[in-house]
């Protein structure tokens, strides 16, 4: 997590329980006395214990109660560090799918220790370590027996609506839920589904026919003393393994998006491609940036580069394809320190939410030790129609070092921009590529790569 003003985050206030401040550029969390008993039940049940272990829970420790920065804190605890938060409308299917999972798996084994959660917010899910993990230790309460799952309507409006239009029409939906930070309506989401859906028994149920349940409730004032008796344990656990099975069975293949094999259709002779990975692997070694973001970063040939050496490496596309298949290639792999995320850097994710603080924008997040923008700026300059020097300041503000590679205007991905353009670029040369950038950075290095007009330079911004 990136370094801000002391005190209490400002999109952590919905919660009575407490909420998450920062002191000294560490996280902690409050724990109100509301909360003081739930929180050692889930510590002396075993469900801590269980959770941790299986890497579905961020773990912490005991804090200095002294350092609460607000009245009414019973205890103060340290979470384990994220290096990075991201959204849910960043993710990719894969890692909205594996999110949903998690959530449905710590539900199941809290309901084994007679407790529950008593939300589902995807906004509770984190990488860590390679893994979705729960990272809100608050969110957990007595199980009641006879009470329905309180989260069941979130959880299926922040994941199965969401994968299900995924799925089923256009995996660019996703980007539906920068604007719905509550998850999906369910009865927009029902009439987004192709009919077929409802020949799905788990979309018939949890989407179509819970859509349509909370149309008639939508005026019922129905407290949870009028809920008990209402559902079983038996029935409870059903519901669960329903909707697990659901989100399994949901698939879709990243090969269907422009870019996912981008990878593979490298612009490089072999040794061109074996150049670069060298020079890259050598400007790592000489910044020893202590975080990377690779913008731009496809299936993350280059982000692997990068991750090798110990750093945490956000990989950011704004192809949900090649993100997604860059996080299945993670998870294979056991990679720890990869961030693969969606964003379009020419309209990066913005601050959102109540008073636009709740969910800080891509900046926000930084800055990186390094910004890698590899075979990028010229999809952004000519692309996008943005100079130079409005790209020299976009970069310098999301880190201290650069890794940038020019394409020259003869390279051939150049000239076939330049062919779908109205306009000409005259702009868009190697002397200006350089006085823009020089006037905001140093030059430190640079090298031509084999076999390839193309050029690699090492800057650090002044």
């Amino acid at each position: 997590m990136n370094s801000g003003a002391d005190g209490r985050l400002p999109g952590s206030f919905r919660d009575p329980a407490g909420f998450v401040f920062q002191r000294d550029g560490t996280y902690f969390r409050q724990v109100n006395h509301s909360y003081a008993a739930t929180l050692a039940t889930l510590m002396e049940s075993g469900l801590y214990g269980k959770l941790t272990e299986q890497g579905l829970l961020l773990p912490h420790e005991t804090a200095d109660p002294g350092l609460a920065p607000e009245p009414g804190a019973a205890a103060v605890i340290r979470p384990t560090q994220l290096t990075f938060i991201s959204y849910p409308f960043e993710w990719s299917f894969s890692q909205l799918r594996a999110s949903a999972l998690t959530t449905l798996r710590v539900q199941r084994l809290a309901l084994a220790f007679g407790l529950s959660l008593k939300d589902a917010s995807a906004y509770n899910i984190q990488l860590s370590e390679g893994r979705p993990t729960l990272i809100d230790t608050l969110s957990f309460e007595p199980y009641e027996p006879g009470l329905p799952w309180v989260g069941y309507r979130q959880f299926c409006q922040h994941f199965l609506a969401p994968l299900a239009l995924l799925a089923y029409r256009d995996v660019r939906l996703g980007r539906l839920l920068q604007s719905h930070l509550d998850g999906l309506p369910l009865d927009m989401a029902a009439r987004l589904l192709p009919w077929r859906t409802r020949l799905r028994p788990g979309l018939l149920m949890h989407v179509h026919l819970h859509s349509r349940a909370q149309a008639r409730h939508a005026d019922s004032t129905r407290d949870r003393e009028s809920l008990k008796g209402r559902m079983s344990r038996r029935r409870l656990e059903a519901v669960l393994e329903s909707l697990e099975s659901t989100v399994r069975k949901l698939s879709w293949n990243p090969g269907d998006t422009p870019w996912a094999s981008y990878g593979d259709q490298s612009s490089y002779s072999d040794a061109g491609q074996a150049d670069k990975e060298r020079l890259v692997a050598e400007y790592l070694t000489q910044v020893e940036a202590a975080s990377v973001w690779d913008l731009g970063g496809n299936v993350g040939i280059f982000s692997r580069i990068a991750a090798a050496t110990g750093v945490p490496v956000v990989s950011i596309d704004s192809d949900p394809g090649a993100v997604d298949m860059n996080y299945r290639r993670m998870v294979e792999a056991g990679e720890r320190t990869l961030f693969p995320i969606v964003a379009d850097l020419a309209s990066p994710s913005p601050a959102l939410g109540w008073d636009n603080r709740e969910v800080r924008s891509l900046t926000e997040r930084g800055p990186a030790g390094l910004v890698m923008a590899l075979a990028l700026v010229h999809h952004l300059a000519i692309g996008n129609n943005t100079s130079f020097e409005r790209l020299a300041r976009f970069f310098a503000s999301l880190g201290r070092h650069l890794l940038i590679e020019f394409v020259p205007p003869d390279d051939p991905m150049v000239r076939r921009l330049l062919a779908m353009r109205n306009h000409t670029f005259p702009w868009y040369t190697q002397e200006g590529f350089e006085a823009a950038f020089a006037r905001l950075f140093r030059i430190e290095r640079s090298d031509g790569i084999a076999d390839s007009p193309r050029r690699l330079y090492l800057m650090r911004s002044l």
